[in-house]
């Protein structure tokens, strides 16, 4: 009787799992969190991070992590005490503990640049509170000993005295860069660099509506559950957007190289299309039922034309475009 109860055991358990896992062989996030020990945000970073690989989306649904991934991860030495380690983040009270300074010299050296956040959150009163993973802070120390005693370099006195933060615009290069190591898709790359200018930016590079409708519905979605509240969902769209005068313009330039190779891969869909990707040969770069399709070598002043340079570009992000929320030190 013992024999068939846990012959019987065993089919239930095998029976749950395979209920669980119905997808080829991959659980959804939560789950894959869940047996690798991390909490949600904790995953969220190590996805964004590329510790842990995630499957393809499927149409309208989100990344899916595999068995396999999951048991690779497990395997390693120092689990699950490694994989935290390395998503593990610190504010700025706890960094300056962790380089043996004062929170204020940590602060000076986030807003000149030397120390990249990699998230944040917001706190009771909405501010902005900038994270740093710990490996990178410790790694900054060995890597510049100099900056943590003394005075600062003369370069580091200037930005500060000028109001210079670069926290901000080190995380979205980071975050772009990260994105787009994740994606050979020529208009998924495109819409990570479409994340980085606002609606009025954006329709000067991108003048075609449904190539734009086309970016927003390509453009990658966070990999975990819901967005926040609608104030956390704000300062996020915010913050990744450009607010610097020669950071906005070599968005733009990239943008446009980027949906060079997306438009010679295929066309944005179109109403009436067939919802097919229309693909361009070597010998046909240019889509013929496209006629007014720029070429890929753009000459210079075509390039000009194509940013849709004008003289309040240099400034527009000085007057009403400023965040909501403060930031914090």
């Amino acid at each position: 009787m013992a024999v068939t109860e846990a012959a019987r055991t065993e089919v239930l358990c095998a029976e749950a799992a395979a209920a669980t896992d119905t997808t080829g062989g991959t659980v959804a996030a939560g789950r894959a969190a869940q047996e690798l020990g991390l909490k949600r945000g904790e995953f969220e970073l190590a996805v964004h991070l590329g510790i842990v690989r995630t499957t393809a989306e499927r149409a309208g649904g989100r990344p899916r992590v595999g068995r396999e991934e999951i048991r690779r991860l497990r395997s390693e030495d120092g689990f699950p005490d490694a994989v935290r380690e390395r998503v593990r983040t610190v504010g700025t009270a706890e960094g300056a503990r962790l380089l043996g300074i004062s929170p204020v010299r940590f602060t000076r050296l986030a807003r000149a640049g030397c120390i990249t956040p990699v998230t944040f959150y917001l706190n009771r009163y909405r501010a902005v509170v900038w994270l740093y993973l710990a490996q990178e802070v410790l790694g900054f120390a060995a890597r510049a000993p100099q900056l943590l005693a003394g005075n600062s370099p003369v370069w580091m006195r200037a930005r500060l005295d000028a109001g210079t933060d670069w926290r901000a615009r080190n995380w979205r290069a980071q975050r772009i860069e990260r994105l787009l190591s994740r994606t050979e898709d020529p208009w998924r790359r495109a819409a990570v660099l479409a994340g980085a200018l606002d609606a009025v930016q954006l329709a000067e590079v991108v003048d075609d509506p449904y190539e734009r409708a086309y970016l927003a519905k390509v453009r990658p979605e966070p990999v975990f559950g819901p967005p926040g509240s609608v104030v956390a969902r704000e300062t996020m769209a915010q913050l990744t957007q450009a607010d610097d005068p020669d950071e906005i313009l070599w968005r733009r330039i990239n943008l446009i190289m980027e949906l060079d190779g997306a438009r010679a891969s295929r066309q944005a869909p179109r109403p009436g299309d067939d919802h097919r990707p229309v693909l361009v040969t070597d010998s046909d770069p240019v889509p013929v039922s496209d006629p007014g399709t720029e070429p890929l070598l753009d000459p210079a002043p075509g390039l000009l034309a194509r940013l849709g340079l004008r003289s309040r570009v240099t400034g527009r992000r000085t007057v009403g475009n400023g965040l909501p929320t403060k930031i914090v030190e």
